[in-house]
């Protein structure tokens, strides 16, 4: 089911952030999110998901208002993954990764047989079988990160949003996520993905929407949305399109736009 939003304008305190957006997402394909420092991505992020209530305009899943859902609905549909990638509990990974079944669960219910398939899946999607009885303080970077992704998919969501989900990880480590991002859109769910790299929203998104301060430059398929002229307006940059042997163009950053 598609996650749309239409004619949305979000405030932060006094501050608008957002103004008047209407962008319509497609189940099954990744979608990049992407603008300058403070164009507003992660309140879009956090507004979609339904944990900030937007000024003005509509967000809906599949038709509904996502106001008008069941918080514990909306979480089950909805999975969330958060900039800030810490975690300050000495839990065994296998127990966090069980959080994800929280909207699932009756209050202090036990783990029934569908929610151990449902955490076993998730951990066989994100490769951390190894990991289960670590501590998740005692990770690297890069194994945290297959962790709360495996944390979110354990609560079966519709959608994943990740926010700047590459943030800290080395080159490897971004390459693998996004390639099991682009695998999970392959099986049906719908991925929104905030992310600062040109070439790895070219490489991993189907559809990208470019934001400034706060409104849509471009959005549209990802070649589309990340040509020339869109760049410059987004971020006031020149770009090389170069080919990465496997049909895709990829848009590198050369400089700033000469006045």
């Amino acid at each position: 089911m598609e996650l749309s939003v239409s004619d949305l304008a979000v405030s932060l305190g006094k501050r608008r952030v957002l103004h008047g957006l209407d962008v319509v997402l497609r189940p099954g394909k990744v979608a990049a999110i992407l603008g300058p420092n403070g164009s507003g991505k992660s309140s879009l992020v956090r507004t979609l998901a339904g944990l900030l209530d937007p000024d003005a305009g509509q967000v809906k899943l599949g038709g509904k208002l996502l106001a008008r859902l069941d918080p514990r609905e909306r979480a089950r549909r909805i999975g969330y993954l958060p900039q800030e990638a810490t975690v300050h509990w000495d839990l065994r990974v296998a127990d966090l990764v069980a959080l994800g079944r929280l909207p699932h669960r009756s209050p202090f219910a036990g783990l029934s047989a569908e929610d151990r398939m449902a955490i076993d899946s998730a951990i066989e999607a994100t490769a951390i079988g190894p990991l289960a009885d670590r501590l998740v303080t005692q990770l690297s970077g890069g194994e945290r990160a297959r962790v709360l992704l495996a944390r979110v998919l354990a609560g079966e969501p519709q959608w994943l949003l990740a926010d700047e989900p590459l943030a800290s990880l080395d080159p490897v480590h971004q390459l693998d996520l996004l390639d099991r991002l682009r695998g999970l859109a392959a099986d049906g769910m719908g991925v929104v993905i905030v992310l600062h790299d040109l070439v790895q929203a070219a490489r991993a998104a189907d559809d990208v929407l470019l934001l400034r301060d706060g409104r849509a430059v471009a959005f549209g398929p990802s070649e589309a949305a990340l040509a020339h002229q869109p760049l410059r307006d987004a971020f006031g940059v020149e770009v090389m399109v170069i080919g990465d042997g496997q049909g895709r163009l990829l848009p590198v950053p050369i400089g700033r736009v000469q006045d």
